[in-house]
């Protein structure tokens, strides 16, 4: 039976990229691939412009500024320095107070695996084949999850949503700023690119192992990828010749479209950022290879367990890593960690070290979670301060989401994502007192009127 499942694959692969047959007569229409055929629809919120003064900032690019301010307008950061000459409509005394930029967490399944968890709202992982590259997680986001809220009140400003990882290729992720809003569209970061969720080790070769189909073997992982990776390569090939024909004044047919190879295809082309489920090592060792075989980037690592074994690998070939403080030893795969596995990583020159959550409740103390890193790291010989290790919730996963050139730091010119904390925010007793996306205030911890409901908790609190 397998055998035959493989020949009718083979043969779908081959039908659709069997276009461009060139005909006599006129040229018809030219076929083109909508890319963004779901577009975002956010707006930010009402704002006013606002100056911080005399804080602690945490500017997410290294530097620490005592008694700064930091000045917004118009969504944007305008100036961050100390004794700022400038008019606002709005002066905050933050003394006593830190500010660092908006928390970025690049690995949540909030909207897609909400609250309550009942199985009528457990959408995040289509594992009915080893490769759902076809699927798009925004399209399983229930905006109402209170979540959201819950991560915002951490200080949580932008957050990646990914499918889960049963799969070799579990589909498209979707970046998201923090905002209430009734529609996916409406949180959807503008500009921001897809990421593809691609998962190594144990998860696809044990759910698709069990069904007696491929991958049951680590070996069958790597000959899974493979195959859609060539499949990919066909299909981009196929694509482009018909393009350069229909350019050139041919009557060509445009291939039949697939949506699984839309979304390979358009990682080869650059468009679509990897992330990729890894525990160990070598495995990640071998899909830094895989995508050296088929010309992409294999991006950033999540879990990463083993992640301080290739320190000087993963910063070689430019990938970032997201990682746990003190999670593992929950299976094989995850078992050989050490509790200073993102300070190592993070030694090596030219690293991206991040902390991520995967979890809907540490999403809401992400900056703790840092927090445990940098003391664990500097008891054992580190030297790591505050104003490095934001780097690992800020600048570092806003690089991981390809939207460092937007938000991350607190540097002119960025979007004003940040928080204002009611202390440092490595101390276990830190809380986020006011938070802004795009200068727009969306969370303050003293006004009910900036402590947004879902629909689902209205009459509960």
């Amino acid at each position: 039976m397998r055998k035959y499942t493989a020949s009718l694959s083979a043969v779908a692969v081959a039908l659709a990229v069997a276009g461009c047959q060139q005909s006599d007569g006129p040229q018809g229409e030219k076929i083109s691939i909508e890319k963004n055929p779901y577009p975002s629809t956010y707006q930010p919120m009402p704002r006013q412009s606002t100056l911080i003064t005399n804080a602690t900032v945490l500017t997410g690019d290294g530097q620490r500024i005592d008694a700064g301010d930091v000045y917004m307008v118009d969504g944007q950061i305008k100036q961050v320095g100390k004794d700022l000459d400038v008019q606002a409509d709005v002066t905050i005394n933050a003394q006593g107070k830190w500010v660092t930029p908006g928390i970025i967490d690049v690995h949540s399944h909030l909207g897609a695996y909400p609250s309550p968890a009942v199985e009528s709202h457990q959408d995040g992982n289509e594992m009915t084949s080893p490769n759902t590259a076809a699927v798009w997680v925004e399209h399983s986001v229930w905006p109402q999850d209170p979540g959201f809220n819950r991560a915002r009140e951490g200080g949580i400003t932008t957050l990646q949503i990914l499918p889960g990882s049963a799969n070799l290729f579990g589909g498209r992720s979707v970046t998201l700023k923090n905002v209430p809003a009734h529609t996916m569209q409406g949180m959807k970061f503008p500009e921001a690119p897809y990421g593809l969720k691609m998962a190594c080790g144990e998860n696809p070769k044990r759910v698709y192992g069990s069904k007696g189909v491929l991958p049951s073997t680590r070996m069958g992982n790597m000959a899974g990828y493979r195959k859609a990776w060539i499949d990919a390569t066909e299909y981009k090939r196929a694509w482009e010749k018909y393009e350069a024909d229909y350019d050139a004044g041919k009557n060509v047919e445009a291939p039949e479209r697939d949506i699984t190879l839309d979304t390979l295809s358009a990682v080869l082309d650059g468009d679509i950022l990897i992330h990729n489920h890894c525990y160990k090592a070598e495995e990640m060792a071998m899909m830094i290879d895989l995508g050296k075989e088929f010309g992409y980037h294999s991006g950033t690592f999540h879990h990463g367990i083993e992640a301080y074994k290739i320190a000087d690998l993963l910063a070689e070939n430019g990938n970032c890593a997201a990682l746990w403080p003190d999670w593992w030893g929950f299976k094989m795969e995850a078992y050989d960690m050490v509790q200073e596995n993102v300070a190592i990583v993070d030694a090596v020159k030219n690293s991206c070290a991040i902390v991520h959550s995967d979890s809907d409740t540490t999403i809401q103390r992400l900056n703790q979670e840092a927090a445990k890193v940098m003391y664990r790291a500097n008891d054992n010989g580190f030297d790591i301060d505050e104003a490095h290790a934001i780097k690992w919730i800020t600048s570092n996963a806003a690089k991981s989401l390809g939207v460092a050139d937007k938000t991350g730091t607190l540097s002119a010119g960025k979007q004003a994502d940040v928080v204002l904390w009611n202390q440092n925010p490595f101390s276990v007793y830190a809380k986020a007192e006011q938070v802004f996306i795009d200068g727009a205030k969306v969370y303050d911890r003293n006004d009910e009127k900036y402590q947004a409901q879902s629909d689902f908790m209205l009459g509960q609190r």
